[in-house]
């Protein structure tokens, strides 16, 4: 099963290596299961390792949305092996006109790759897929010591966040 196609990434030339190109941020594919994505999603949440068969169920529900959800990944050309992660979630509203709202998520660079402005490359590819799919804004939940780093990709603080967890 294909990836659904991401124009944003089409137009960026996703996957070709650029010369000295260190890193690769293309669309997540089933092979990203044995390149380490569970255990970079652990770095950002407990999250115990995926079965194959529930990787392949959950991707085919994601690809099943289209556009209206995409995961990016950032591959390591050298090794193959994954350092980043981050995905776009679109949520079709009723209020402004049945507007879109692009729900930023998921976001993490592998402990090994940080410090090197993956992530900050990571979510402006996740921005401009939001702003490509017509959405009004971009929200994200973010822990306190990561303000900084939102800050830095053009986000501000509005509001207060609540969580109800079960």
């Amino acid at each position: 099963m294909e990836q659904p196609h991401d124009p944003v990434a089409a137009e960026a030339g996703a996957g070709a290596v650029a010369a000295g190109e260190a890193y690769i941020i293309r669309p997540l594919d089933l092979a990203d299961l044995s390149k380490g994505f569970c255990e970079l999603l652990a770095q950002l949440s407990p999250s115990p390792p995926l079965s194959e068969e529930a990787f392949r169920a959950r991707f085919a529900e994601l690809a099943a949305l289209g556009a209206d959800h995409l995961v990016l990944v950032a591959e390591e050309a050298a090794t193959g092996r994954l350092a980043a992660a981050g995905a776009m979630l679109v949520e079709r509203k009723f209020i402004r006109r049945c507007g879109l709202v692009g729900h930023l998520e998921d976001v993490v660079v592998d402990a090994a790759a940080r410090g090197r402005g993956l992530g900050e490359r990571l979510v402006r590819r996740l921005v401009e897929h939001a702003r490509g799919r017509g959405c009004y804004k971009v929200i994200l939940n973010c822990t306190t010591e990561l303000k900084g780093f939102y800050a830095k990709c053009g986000f501000e603080e509005k509001n207060v966040q609540m969580g109800l967890y079960f």
